[in-house]
């Protein structure tokens, strides 16, 4: 083994890894693994939180994107739950206020690429030089002991009441309190719960009331997208591997699992799960233990699970895509979100809160709905459901011109739709046309770039296109004479 500044000898010595693409941890672990390092990954924040509460590393290196995971907002983090550690900073591209925030807020050092040996080993072994500050309060007596211990319990209080008001629900439709009120009525059993509805209802922030109403609320809640990974990494996700497992498994790994241990795991799209799987999530349900891939002996787990999805699961049984014993286990209590459409009271409801939401965030002050535009959407069918409803809205937010938010603001892109249907009509000789379809698109990206200040990625994202496709279109107006 390869000895990195003096290194090599560092197998006791946990080293926690947060974000990153695969590319970049491929690039990184693979370093840190010859420098002997036993290694976990957390994907995300509240992932890395929930193992440095419970285990102690010497180290956390985080991939900082102010796209994704952010490196400040995890700083911040650390410092609100008062949690200690070693941390340094990797970051493929970041401004020079971004670096100097990120070092002001404890990390102990930030590095751009390339990230070699030389530079990895450096930077660690001057990290691992620095002691960590802990500050603990100095307890006294018995009367200080009792007021840090209210102290410490306001402040746990204080937690929950934060991720109650991210997740809460707002609803003024009587079919989803009777929805809310099944989900509280269960939320402190430990019986498995399946949601199912439409995509954009939301199923997942169901699940999250439904761990934060149960006495697993201070425990960790762990989600995964069944759809999102085929078999064989979906595995390894959710029963974790040990090092050599398989070709590519240079470092121990946790599965979603025993990270929500004593806490709430989310199965997202339960019914893409494949047949070989589902048998072995099964048999998790059942002994309440897991076995890691390349593992000698079971671990066991106490977690509650919560699956939803999209699809008719009893039809998915029928078709033999999806176990009937499993289903069964897992339709413990049902529960079902209805659609927004059956929920027209809560329409202009969401509509108005999420406008004073996105007015904040934005910093347009005064905007509001132009009349009839609430109405109008009253009387829409959103197939994509509340995602879809506050999508539209931050869009309409961001690109009114005016102090009102029109219908033309929200609705663009069935706008366009509409006039490419009356350009079909008039070449049929069944009328003139109405829109010019090339002016309407031209004019939206336009606003679009302005209002995102230039960046195609997140003018592409209000737009509904690929950055690819705005990018095409740009290149047209060029060769046509035109800069936007």
């Amino acid at each position: 083994m390869t000895d990195f500044f003096g290194l090599a000898d560092n197998k006791e010595e946990k080293l926690l890894i947060v974000g990153g693409s695969v590319r970049d941890r491929m690039e990184v672990q693979t370093h840190l693994d010859e420098m002997g390092f036993d290694i976990t990954m957390a994907p995300d924040i509240q992932m890395a939180l929930s193992l440095l509460s419970r285990s102690e590393f010497v180290l956390c290196m985080v991939f900082h994107d102010p796209k994704g995971l952010d490196s400040v907002e995890f700083l911040k983090a650390l410092q609100d739950n008062e949690l200690f550690t070693r941390v340094i900073v990797l970051a493929r591209e970041a401004t020079v206020e971004d670096a100097q925030l990120i070092m002001e807020l404890g990390a102990m050092d930030f590095r751009l690429p390339p990230w070699t040996p030389d530079v990895l080993g450096f930077v660690i072994k001057r990290a691992l030089a620095t002691p960590v500050a802990k500050v603990k309060p100095v307890v006294k007596d018995q009367g200080e002991q009792a007021q840090a211990q209210v102290q410490c319990q306001e402040k746990k209080q204080s937690k929950k009441r934060r991720n109650f008001d991210r997740y809460k629900i707002l609803t003024k439709s009587p079919a989803m309190e009777k929805v809310l009120a099944q989900a509280r009525n269960v939320a402190k059993s430990k019986a498995t719960v399946l949601i199912q509805g439409e995509s954009g209802t939301g199923k997942e922030l169901l699940a999250r009331y439904i761990h934060q109403e149960s006495d697993r609320a201070d425990g960790p809640f762990v989600a995964l997208n069944c759809a999102a990974l085929p078999e064989t990494l979906l595995e390894s996700e959710l029963f974790g591997h040990e090092k050599g497992a398989f070709s590519g498994a240079i470092t121990k790994k946790l599965g979603k699992f025993e990270l929500a241990n004593n806490g709430t795991i989310l199965l997202d799209e339960i019914t893409e799960m494949a047949l070989a799987l589902q048998a072995k999530l099964l048999r998790v349900l059942q002994e309440g233990e897991i076995d890691r891939l390349g593992g000698y002996s079971p671990i066991p787990v106490d977690v509650r699970v919560v699956a939803t999805t999209n699809r008719d699961v009893l039809s998915a049984v029928r078709a033999g895509k999806f176990r009937e014993d499993l289903y069964f286990r897992l339709n413990v209590i049902p529960l079902k979100v209805p659609p927004l459409r059956e929920r027209k009271e809560d329409i202009a409801f969401l509509a108005e809160y999420f406008r004073e939401h996105f007015v904040k965030e934005y910093g347009k002050n005064g905007l509001k709905f132009a009349e009839g535009v609430l109405e109008a959407l009253e009387n829409r069918k959103w197939s994509g459901n509340v995602r879809e409803l506050k999508n539209i809205v931050e869009r309409g937010v961001l690109l009114a011109q005016s102090k009102e938010i029109t219908l033309q603001d929200l609705l663009a892109d069935e706008m366009v739709d509409e006039a490419n249907s009356a350009s079909v009509i008039s070449d049929k000789g069944l009328g003139e046309d109405v829109f010019n379809l090339g002016e309407v698109e031209k004019e939206m990206i336009k606003r679009a770039l302005s209002k995102t200040k230039g960046n195609r990625t997140h003018a592409a994202k209000l737009l509904g296109i690929s950055v690819r496709t705005l990018r095409n279109k740009l290149a047209e107006y060029r060769n046509m004479g035109l800069v936007l």
